[in-house]
């Protein structure tokens, strides 16, 4: 990791926003519509999670198949248009307690009177004692990066949301057997994917092990061999040989930085919401938040877009009323 240097320049901005995702780069096209000149700081994640998706069929006016990465290099040409400057960096400390407001990246001291946080989110891991060792040694959480990889192999997809149907859907093309293990009885993916993968079912390439968890992960020193899951509800332990386990169980929103310097729960910041404006309002004066780090719920790209057009608004009003603008 890199350490910034105390020395390291200071650049001013009256609206910063953090994050290059739909929510970021939706709030940078509206801040810059309202001509506040604003300055968008990547992350380390430029894109955010969405390039890590092969199909989008639900962004609407996009009638055809989209790729995330397509999407995203459009939402990118697009926020160019306007006047924003966007610098690539990695915001490591904030303080929020003296205004204006500073972020402290690897690169640069920043300042600002109002700040969007839309940092996103990263994919969630198992937790379990072996994972680190395998990260990239069979384990990955990216199947359109990782899938070539394992062509003509046996994996292993863990989830029940539309990413893991996501994954079955664009690994069944690439690998020779799938096993996919959810720890409930029920998926929680949309229809349309449940009924893509169940008719796939029938040339044996896929099986579904529901109710069952990982709980162990083996190997050898190069790469995973083979996983144990047991189910409790029909007390039975199953040991699978494969070559690679894509995890699809959901994301942890990028918060971490955040702790004791704004409201949060759970690691989401907490915002006014309501119907009376004002909804990506923080507990901080000037500081708004949008996208996956204050969405548990929905968790999709056109929603996180929607909040981040709602932070520059509230954002804009916010600098007009304090004649910061």
């Amino acid at each position: 990791m890199k350490i910034l240097n105390k020395n390291n320049k200071k650049i001013h901005s009256k609206l910063i926003i953090i994050g290059s995702g739909p929510a970021g780069y939706t709030a940078g096209i509206y801040a810059s519509r309202a001509y506040l000149k604003p300055l968008l700081i990547t992350g380390n994640d430029i894109g955010g999670q969405l390039i890590k998706t092969d199909n989008i069929e639900n962004w609407p006016g996009e009638i055809n198949k989209i790729s995330g990465l397509k999407l995203m290099e459009r939402m990118y040409k697009h926020v160019k248009k306007f006047p924003i400057n966007i610098i690539s960096d990695h915001i490591n400390k904030v303080n929020f307690k003296k205004k204006p407001f500073q972020l402290f990246g690897y690169n640069s001291i920043y300042t600002a009177n109002s700040i969007i946080i839309a940092t996103g989110a990263s994919a969630r891991y198992l937790g379990i004692k072996s994972e680190n060792f395998y990260k990239g040694k069979g384990i990955s959480s990216c199947a359109i990066c990782d899938g070539m990889f394992f062509k003509n192999k046996k994996i292993a997809i863990i989830g029940g949301g539309n990413s893991a149907f996501e994954d079955v859907l664009f690994l069944s093309k690439i690998v020779k057997k799938i096993y996919l293990i959810h720890r409930n009885k029920n998926f929680k993916a949309e229809k349309i994917l449940i009924n893509r993968v169940m008719k796939k079912i029938k040339n044996k390439k896929i099986k579904i092990y529901l109710n069952y968890e990982v709980k162990k992960i083996k190997g050898n020193e190069n790469n995973i061999t083979n996983i144990n899951i047991f189910s409790k509800k029909k007390n039975k332990t199953k040991n699978i040989f494969i070559d690679g386990l894509f995890l699809a169980i959901g994301h942890t929103p990028n918060t971490k930085i955040f702790n004791n310097k704004i409201s949060m729960k759970n690691g989401y910041i907490i915002v006014k919401s309501g119907s009376h404006g004002n909804f990506t309002k923080t507990n901080i004066p000037g500081i708004f938040a949008a996208g996956d780090v204050i969405d548990h719920v929905y968790k999709q790209a056109i929603t996180s877009a929607s909040s981040g057009c709602m932070a520059a608004i509230d954002a804009e009003k916010y600098l007009e009323k304090n004649n910061l603008i």
